[in-house]
Formats: C-alpha cells, structure tokens, sequence
C-alpha cells in the first residue's frame, strides 16, 4: 500500500531547541528565505496569510461566486480545497470539485479516492470527469498505442496529459456551471513554468499564465492560482501538521518530464540562494503584464475548433489534434479500445 503522508519518522523540526521567531514555543519550519522560524501556530498563520492575500491581491474570489477546484488527491490540489472550505466559512461563496481521472493504473484510483474522502468530510461537492469518458483513451492507453518515448516514436506521456487535462478541466468547469476554476499551483509550479517557457522560447505562453487574466473569452472558465505564494515544501508540512490526508507519491510519467530537470536545478539554486523562487517570481510579475499585452491574442481573433468549439488559434485545437493522432495510430495497429 503507498504512504499517502510522509514516513512517521520524519521530523519537521528545522534543528533541535529552534525557538518560534513570534512566540518562542518550539519550531516547526525555518523559512530560510526569510530566516524567520515557526511554531505550529504561526506556520498555518503564515501560509493562511499568503494564500488570502493573494486571492484579495489579484481579487480572485467576489461574493457569491461559484468557484470549481481542481482535485487530484494531490499535496496541492486537496490543501487548496481545505484552505477555500475555510475561507468560505467567513466569505460567502459556493464551492464545487472537480477531479480529472487520466486513467494510470496504480496511481490515479488511490488518489481520487483521497479526493472524494476530502470532498466529504468538507461537505462540497464532487464530480469525476474521466479520459476515457471525454477523450476516448486513457493515458495509459495512449502511451500504449503512440509506442516508445525513448525511441521518438512519441513525445512525452505529459504533453498528451497537459493538454487534455486543460481541455477537460474547461469542460468541467462550464459543466459545473463555475464562474472560475480554482487549480493548486504553487510557488515552485509557477517559477517552474516561467523557467521552461523561456527555455523553449514560448513567450506567448507566459501571456496566458499568469495572476490575472488581462481578457478572456467568454468560452474559457478563468483560473484562479491562489497557492502560487507559497512553496511546495510549505504545501506538504500543511498538510502533515494539520492531518489533511493527501497522496504523496509521483506520476509514473513523471521521469519523462522536462519540468523535473528544471525543478531539481531550481531546488538546487534555492538551496544555494535562499529567496531565488520568490525572486524569479517577482520578475515573471513584473514582465506578466507587457508579455499579456504584446503577444496574447484578443479574444474575438480566436477561433472555434472544429471539431469540440472550444477556443483556439488555429482551426482544431491541441486536444483534438492529440486525439485525432491516437485514433489514427491505434487504427494503423489494429488496435481497438472500448469507449465508455
């Protein structure tokens, strides 16, 4: 059975006899960026803070509001739920999940479980949408058909799965009736994502991803990223501290990723230079709003795919491209898959 916390034998004490920086009772964090040490009290204080100034920041949430949130059973996804279920206490507005099964075997089941046990116990609630439901293929079943990623007979199994968790995330949240989709980036996804666009020269993408949205087209559900604050590890102790049952274990498909190239170089760099993720994360702010202006196109230049209506540049959109490549792949094999 996999962990779904860390092992017990983890201790969350920076160094024995660490004092709070604010009260003096016993340490559980050291946030090096900052040098300032926390008890347990004044670490949720800490985080709580981060995640409602962003959202009053950026005005993310208004009063009466229906916000979807994306729930993977994820660190990140189910502490975002928490925190929204918390704040919602004080703040009127609806709340609904929204849980994308890629269909991986040994991984994704365990997870949706944890999301709909969290969904429960915080009486919101939950809907599961599905690949093969929507797409017609698993992941699993894509990776199978499209052949081997070592051998360049496809690209990674996290190009397929980004683009059609984007798509059915849309989908779902227009489903649901959302006026925004609340989704579990955190600090580390959002420096992360900058990193490897400008890697890649994919200006144009940072235009699309940042705090705010400068236009949107009324056929996109706007996402909302109140996590994008607070560190990854901040996520997890969160979670661990305050008993929140969370999957912690990664993607299969992960090592297939080129982001986790680029997180091991960020952890590396942070480790040397506490305060680097904050900083890089100031300066995609900074740059966010020339970057939307220069090269994001006006929603009234944007197409309908053809295909699902959705919006998109060309004529058929990323989602259905990917999917007209499986079909035409599994047909040229042989191979047929039951679409539920």
């Amino acid at each position: 059975m996999r962990p779904t916390f860390f092992n017990p034998s983890f201790n969350p004490h920076p160094r024995p006899m660490a004092k709070c920086s604010k009260c003096g009772r016993p340490a559980v964090y050291h946030a090096r960026y900052t040098g300032r040490y926390y008890c347990h009290k004044h670490f949720n204080e800490m985080v709580e803070k981060k995640f409602k100034e962003t959202i009053k920041r950026y005005h993310l949430i208004e009063k009466g509001e229906r916000i979807g949130v994306g729930v993977s059973g994820g660190k990140d996804s189910v502490v975002l739920m928490h925190l929204l279920a918390k704040l919602r206490e004080k703040f009127p507005f609806e709340l609904v999940a929204i849980t994308i099964d890629e269909g991986i075997a040994g991984y994704r089941p365990p997870s949706v479980e944890i999301a709909k046990r969290n969904a429960k116990k915080l009486g919101i609630e939950h809907r599961i949408y599905s690949f093969k439901e929507y797409i017609g293929f698993t992941l699993d079943e894509t990776v199978e058909i499209m052949g081997s990623f070592e051998k360049g007979e496809r690209v990674g199994a996290c190009s397929y799965c980004g683009v059609w968790r984007r798509w059915l995330l849309n989908y779902a949240a227009k489903d649901v009736e959302a006026d925004k989709l609340a989704v579990g980036h955190n600090l580390d996804d959002e420096v992360q994502m900058f990193i490897m666009n400008i890697l890649r020269g994919d200006i144009a993408r940072l235009g699309r991803t940042g705090p705010y949205y400068e236009e949107i087209h009324p056929e996109l559900v706007p996402r909302i990223k109140p996590l994008r604050e607070i560190p990854e590890k901040e996520i997890v102790l969160y979670a661990v501290l305050n008993n929140i049952e969370v999957d912690l274990s990664e993607c299969p498909y992960a090592v297939e990723a080129f982001r986790a190239e680029i997180r091991d170089w960020l952890n590396e760099m942070e480790e040397r230079h506490p305060g680097t993720k904050y900083q890089i994360l100031r300066s995609y702010d900074k740059l966010f709003p020339l970057i939307a202006k220069t090269y994001t196109k006006k929603t009234s230049e944007l197409n309908r795919c053809k295909i699902c209506g959705q919006p998109t540049t060309g004529e058929i959109c990323k989602a259905c491209q990917f999917r007209l490549q499986v079909e035409r792949k599994a047909r040229k094999k042989g191979l047929t898959f039951r679409v539920e």
